[in-house]
């Protein structure tokens, strides 16, 4: 895959994630806001219906004490006449003569408003109205039909008396409303029964979370309100309280819900809960795609330069077999038996470096699949040390350095594989003649760490990059230093370290800094 199909594939499927992301945020956001406008529009009914059943109340109680104001006077009530109506209707075939009347009466009991509230004005009497209808019916002769006049007594009377609801009902609404206006609002409604009323209505629209509330006076706040009651702009939902026989109210009632917020998303976290976890699902598969991607890209770089190396490493090789080869033909050197052992041991050496070259694949992929057989046993790991600086001896001399061992451990052994320990300290050892760029100085130390023995290889070579010592023990990976061949190797030899290091139980790490050398240490455990 080319880089730019790589950044566009990259690219889209970032565009579709965040898209997704801000679809179910959109979603999320305006779901609440139809909570919140579902939630404000129950509220507002809710207080409304507190507040009307609150001067209901007021009226109820109010006319209450009037009838047994009412009830209590003995003597019958001061009454005028205000107006009177007659209808009178004539049955010509029977001479039937119906006389309907009605008389509008004005009852004065003497109840003073003061009786009601010691605060109101004596001047302000309450009064209330009756209707009296009365219907006489004339049979025969009993009605002069020259003069219009009845002439005896009516043959049959019907008399009612009620009061007139409507107007009584209006006349009585004036009264009180002027009357309960002098008090002040704790004395007409006490926080207790506001409360009751609140938390009833509430329940009953289905609104089960906690309030608060407050009456207040003009803008100011009264007695009557909850402990923990402040009023917020925009946050507090509130209607006229109380209002007088003009319409008007200098009283509004408030209630505002301090965990609105947790209440209205409480019923969207299930489905935002499986939204978040959706999403994440999404987000983390997106990201293990485009790692894969990244890692799919970093193989096909790193096996492009391991076929480069391995190439280069069989090609030197084969070719010097050829020269070899071609020189033994040759009719002088045929005869000369030095020489064709000479080029006979290059022709061996040469083999057996490709042999080696090969192996160390084999092994990494035999380790992975877990079918290299490790056998352990108790071993010295100082044993295993020396024997491995006597394999490279040669080289270091060849090179004009020098290994330097401190083995300080008192505990030094170990269960593990001689062979492939001494193989993990040689790869070791190898790198660090490898990469140095002088005469190659490594100090190799031992020393014991509770139930572990550390064992420090140490050299004054290049050093490398914080990037490479994350990767280094990746299989094929190699830190590239301007000339691709310019180390030999193809990036197995330290992944095979840490693959048998593992499989001793251990850890191995290297500590580097770049133009200072590298440190790789091992941790083993020791026997008990």
């Amino acid at each position: 895959m080319n880089k730019i199909r790589f950044r566009l594939l990259v690219g889209v499927m970032s565009f579709s994630l965040i898209g997704i992301i801000i679809v179910q945020l959109y979603w999320i956001i305006s779901s609440y806001k139809n909570n919140e406008e579902q939630f404000k529009y129950h509220v507002q009914q809710v207080i409304g219906n507190v507040a009307s059943i609150i001067q209901q109340n007021e009226a109820t109680d109010f006319y209450k004490k009037y009838n047994q104001l009412k009830d209590s006077i003995g003597t019958p009530p001061k009454q005028v006449e205000l107006k009177q109506y007659f209808i009178a209707e004539r049955n010509p075939s029977t001479n039937e003569q119906i006389i309907y009347s009605n008389t509008l009466i004005l009852e004065d009991y003497n109840l003073k408003s003061s009786l009601f509230d010691n605060k109101a004005d004596d001047s302000l009497r309450v009064k209330n109205l009756v209707s009296k209808r009365k219907t006489e019916i004339y049979k025969g002769n009993s009605f002069d039909r020259n003069s219009g006049l009845q002439q005896n007594y009516p043959d049959e009377v019907i008399e009612k008396s009620e009061n007139l609801d409507v107007l009584d009902k209006a006349q009585f609404e004036i009264y009180f409303k002027d009357i309960v206006a002098l008090r002040s609002i704790d004395e007409r409604i006490s926080k207790a029964k506001l409360k009751e009323l609140l938390e009833k209505e509430l329940k009953q629209s289905g609104v089960n979370a906690h309030f608060e509330y407050g009456i207040y006076n003009k803008g100011l706040s009264t007695k009557v309100k909850s402990e923990d009651f402040v009023y917020e702009e925009g946050s507090s939902y509130g209607v006229p309280l109380l209002a007088d026989n003009e319409g008007k109210s200098k009283y509004h009632l408030y209630v505002t819900f301090p965990e609105k917020t947790k209440y209205l998303f409480s019923s969207l976290i299930g489905i935002t809960l499986l939204s978040v976890l959706f999403t994440i699902v999404i987000i983390a598969a997106y990201l293990n795609a485009i790692n894969q991607l990244i890692k799919q890209k970093q193989i096909s770089e790193i096996k492009t330069d391991f076929i480069n190396n391995m190439t280069h490493e069989f090609k030197t090789p084969i070719a010097t077999i050829n020269l070899a080869l071609d020189a033994i033909r040759n009719p002088k050197v045929i005869g000369d038996a030095e020489k064709v052992n000479r080029y006979l041991q290059m022709i061996r050496d040469e083999n057996k470096r490709m042999h080696a070259q090969v192996e160390n694949v084999l092994r990494i992929s035999k380790l992975e699949k877990r079918e290299l057989d490790v056998e352990k046993s108790t071993m010295d790991v100082h044993e295993t040390i020396e024997s491995a600086v006597d394999h490279v001896s040669l080289i270091i001399q060849d090179k004009g350095g020098e290994i330097n061992l401190h083995l300080d451990a008192k505990r030094y052994d170990i269960l593990g594989n001689d062979f492939h320990f001494t193989s993990v300290i040689v790869n070791i050892l190898d790198n660090a003649i490898k990469y140095s760029k002088n005469s190659p100085v490594i100090n190799v130390y031992t020393e014991n760490v509770k139930d572990y023995i550390l064992i420090k290889i140490e050299d004054q070579g290049v050093g490398m990059s914080k990037n490479a010592q994350k990767r280094i023990f990746d299989k094929f990976y190699r830190e590239h230093t301007g000339d691709l061949h310019d180390v030999k190797g193809h990036g197995l030899g330290l992944a095979y370290v840490q693959q048998i290091v593992e499989d001793h139980n251990g850890q191995v790490y290297v500590e580097s800094e770049k133009g200072k050398g590298s440190t790789f240490i091992i941790k083993i455990p020791l026997i008990n």
